[in-house]
């Protein structure tokens, strides 16, 4: 239990052209090969697959599966994705269709995308996906409550979301496209940490922007402030807008400058995006053979 919780009417407040231009100069550090390679490797490993659509049925949900834990029939020796995540319905065929392939389950709950309902309905929600066999559940913070500075009604709704979670892990979507501003996203993510979050989670993928490196920055370093006064180590998942593989690479620079080795590995850090998956594939394929294969051979799905 954390203790000394602080005020959250006060927060750092972020210098936006420092960490604007501290971010851009992660995408100019130089990767060689091999190093270029493992990080491949590492953030295909990172790699949360989702389908979070109205249209998803039993049969999308296995073929998503089905390909997180085939990647390596392209590519032998190559790691599986971290987890796959659905909607709360959807679980149940998740789970059963990954089996004992060490890939995570992860469900969005708490009336995704928008955070609007009662609690008691997000408690259930959450609850559901747990009882399901979810290993991870993937929460949205009331935003119209934030932006009304209603900062202790959110810091409670995590705090119950999380004891609802029992002993499936908690990652708390700030929707930073919603916040504002740098100085809100720091401020969101503090509350979240503070209210037991294990993963703080930049966006849904349904809103634009959603994630960024500078948003990512800001929310690194929370992560690293938070360490250093508590001990206590919190996960980060950015979502949404990571398609190419290069940029990845860019982020993986950014976590190990800022947070170092620990984090890693994707006990701490995911990527909330599936079509990024195929991009690192046809890179790592062009690295082994040195041509490009066609999108067409990988699957959408």
């Amino acid at each position: 239990m954390i203790k000394n919780i602080p005020d959250f009417t006060i927060s750092p407040r972020i210098d936006q052209v420092g960490i604007e231009e501290r971010a851009s100069r992660f995408t100019k550090r130089s990767i060689k090969n091999e190093t270029k390679i493992n990080g491949l490797k590492l953030a295909l490993n990172m790699i949360d697959l989702t389908t979070l659509e109205g249209k998803d049925t039993d049969g999308k949900v296995m073929q998503l599966c089905y390909k997180a834990k085939h990647l390596h029939d392209s590519y032998p020796g190559l790691p599986t994705v971290a987890a796959v995540c659905v909607y709360p319905s959807m679980v149940g065929v998740a789970k059963k269709a990954l089996g004992d392939s060490g890939v995570k389950v992860a469900s969005v709950a708490t009336a995704f995308p928008s955070g609007q309902s009662t609690r008691d309905i997000k408690l259930r929600d959450t609850k559901f996906a747990v009882s399901q066999g979810a290993d991870e559940i993937d929460m949205v913070i009331s935003r119209g409550k934030f932006h009304q500075g209603e900062y202790n009604f959110v810091f409670d709704e995590i705090a119950a979301i999380k004891q609802a979670c029992g002993n499936a892990r908690l990652k708390v979507i700030l929707e930073t496209g919603e916040l504002g501003s740098y100085d809100k996203v720091r401020k969101a993510s503090d509350i979240a940490m503070y209210a037991g979050a294990d993963f703080i989670k930049t966006s849904t993928g349904k809103i634009s922007p959603a994630a960024t490196m500078p948003v990512t920055l800001v929310m690194l370093e929370a992560i690293r402030d938070f360490y250093y006064k508590t001990g206590k180590k919190i996960a980060m998942k950015p979502a949404g807008g990571i398609s190419k593989a290069k940029l990845a690479l860019h982020y993986l620079v950014m976590l190990n400058e800022v947070l170092g080795e620990e984090w890693m590995n994707n006990e701490w850090f995911r990527f909330g995006a599936s079509s990024l998956a195929n991009d690192i594939l046809m890179q790592l394929m062009k690295q082994k053979t040195g041509v490009y294969q066609s999108a067409d051979y990988f699957s959408n799905d």
